[in-house]
């Protein structure tokens, strides 16, 4: 009698292990593996509902890729509508979701998006500044021309960026001759 009550705590024992283990199972985290955007963007809203948050950032490369692909217009807005979903469920801030979409199809830079005087801020970072509003620009052809086939937005951010080196120039000169 004592045997068998071991072999039934035994089995419990071992049922609840076996379903403990299903449910602390930890998701794979996999990229998308369709080439169709709205798809893959489905499977990586169900990934990222499923514990996958640390992989945002590879994601969202994942999507862009999957876009260069097959790029199109439409794209810009299957972006926005991931970037306010995502916002929605807490993944992302309201504002961080709009600098992912402002630096990839926005020609407005980002990373040059500052309250401080140029002449002692801006001026003695002028290198970085301009590194960075270079690297956001390479973000903005992948998004803007590879994704989203938005030539004219890509050229208008070119021009920009060119606009802001000439002007960052002569300010820092100004700035440089007035002390």
């Amino acid at each position: 009698m004592n045997f068998k009550l071991t072999n039934r705590a035994l089995l419990v024992i071992a049922g609840l292990m076996i379903l403990s283990s299903c449910a602390s199972t930890t998701p794979t985290c996999s990229s998308p593996q369709t080439k169709n955007l709205s798809a893959a963007i489905d499977n990586v809203e169900a990934s990222l509902m499923e514990g996958c948050q640390a992989h945002f950032d590879r994601y969202y490369d994942d999507l862009l890729s999957i876009a260069e692909g097959d790029p199109k217009p439409e794209n810009k807005r299957e972006f926005s509508e991931f970037l306010v979903w995502s916002s929605d469920q807490g993944l992302l801030s309201t504002r961080q979701a709009q600098e992912y979409y402002n630096r990839y199809f926005n020609v407005k830079f980002m990373s040059l998006k500052s309250d401080y005087n140029n002449c002692s801020h801006t001026c003695p970072n002028k290198q970085k500044v301009l590194f960075d509003m270079e690297r956001e620009l390479s973000d903005k052809e992948r998004g803007l021309l590879k994704v989203s086939l938005d030539n004219d937005g890509y050229y208008r951010a070119d021009q920009l960026f060119q606009e802001v080196e000439l002007v960052l120039e002569a300010t820092c000169t100004a700035c440089a001759a007035s002390r």
